[in-house]
């Protein structure tokens, strides 16, 4: 396999999780009658430009599907983080009723419904027909197809070129990640601005968050990659800012390269030092991974068992992505964690792929008396935890997470 961006041999891998379905497959109780599909989950990095990806196996159409069960609308958390950001582009762009606003991977409509709220023009890019459907029903306009570089040129040639193109985590994403920037230079207005956010690599390894690593995310970005990438097409990273949404993620600021109403910011360089410092771009920084996820699989696996044999109740709160390749990489079966619960009706009745693992509504939850709750999205654990509280009949309960140590909170 060829760097999906510099196309260089890819000679080291960074993860072998194994072999697991996508992480977003969830299962029909019919479906359970059915073979079930399994890719393996191996991620490579390149050691040229250090772009960090999963190996060529799963097909973007597989992941991508039109019973997407991924609906951002689902967290309060996310859904104030939009909220804020939002807010904070529209007075910093000075944006209004003459600019027009993109956002690919709209999902559900829960960050533009934001801008039309206050008149702003915009397009929700959005391929997935449930999530699309979502946001039309809110009076979000959408396009639905997948976003890449013919994309670009239809819309600039419909004159639909923008003021602001928006990507929250879709970045990692997209098969094709040259193809998709391409698209993004194609789309931008002559002095118009992008902001990408997805998860920070140098945060994924420092923590261990190997669980965030799943088929539908292609790429796994650090600053330095992104420059090259954007610098590729014509384009130029002028800011980031440092996130602590999904376990730590960044926001980047790009525009046209020779651009000068938006010069490079100190926070560029800052960055890139700092990654370069920690050793992303060093070898036994990625090599030294794998034994670390080991460690992590095995003391969740002895907690399980141990809990079982003694006869306590384990379940589970949170069918997120993260949580899949976590209990599919362990080989947890419904004899250890026999339910997880999970707010997202679109996921409520159904059951974890690979695992088959039961997802039911949280109402239900203090009909099970558990005596632990294993977090599973451990990035919204205070959101989970302030939920749960509500309920007196879980006062005695004990919570936990399991990335990136075992540890009741």
């Amino acid at each position: 396999m060829n760097c999906r961006h510099c196309k260089s041999v890819l000679e080291h891998t960074f993860l072998d999780l194994g072999f697991a379905p996508p992480s977003n497959s969830y299962l029909s109780e019919e479906q359970l009658n059915y073979p079930e599909v399994y890719f393996p989950l191996k991620i490579k990095v390149c050691d040229r430009c250090w772009l960090v990806q999963t190996e060529d196996h799963a097909k973007f159409d597989e992941l991508f599907t039109s019973e997407y069960a991924y609906f951002s609308s689902t967290s309060s958390s996310w859904l104030e983080h939009a909220r804020i950001y939002s807010e904070k582009i529209i007075e910093f762009l000075k944006l209004d009723g003459n600019s027009f606003v993109i956002e690919v991977a709209a999902n559900d409509g829960y960050l533009l419904k934001n801008f039309v709220s206050t008149g702003i023009p915009c397009l929700g890019i959005e391929p997935t027909a449930s999530t699309a459907s979502a946001a039309e029903q809110i009076g979000i306009p959408i396009h639905r197809e997948f976003f890449g570089e013919q994309l670009g040129i239809r819309l600039a040639r419909e004159g639909r070129k923008a003021d602001l193109i928006i990507g929250n985590n879709v970045y990692a994403h997209v098969p094709d990640i040259n193809d998709f920037t391409r698209g993004l230079k194609n789309a931008l207005k002559e002095q118009g601005v992008i902001t990408l956010e997805f998860p920070h690599l140098l945060r994924l390894i420092d923590q261990c968050q190997f669980d965030t690593i799943y088929h539908e995310h292609f790429s796994y970005l650090s600053l330095h990659t992104v420059c090259k990438i954007f610098d590729a097409v014509g384009l130029r990273v002028w800011h980031v800012e440092e996130l602590s949404t999904h376990g730590g993620s960044l926001r980047v600021y790009g525009c046209h390269e020779h651009d000068i109403a938006h010069l490079t910011q100190d926070s560029v360089s800052m960055l890139l030092r700092q990654e370069f410092e920690f050793g992303l771009q060093r070898l036994s920084t990625y090599s030294e991974f794998q034994q670390l996820a080991n460690k992590i699989k095995n003391e969740l696996l002895m907690f399980l068992i141990e809990k079982k044999m003694k006869g306590e109740r384990v379940v589970a709160y949170g069918a997120a992505a993260k949580g899949n390749t976590l209990l599919n990489f362990a080989g947890v079966k419904p004899d250890l964690l026999p339910i997880v619960y999970d707010a997202a009706s679109s996921k409520q009745g159904k059951f974890m792929p690979g695992s088959h693992i039961p997802i039911l509504d949280p109402d239900q939850i203090t009909s099970a008396s558990p005596e632990y709750i294993l977090i599973l999205p451990w990035n919204i654990v205070d959101e989970v935890m302030k939920t749960l509280s509500k309920l007196p009949e879980l006062n005695e309960v004990h919570y936990l997470v399991a990335v990136p140590e075992l540890k009741e909170l």
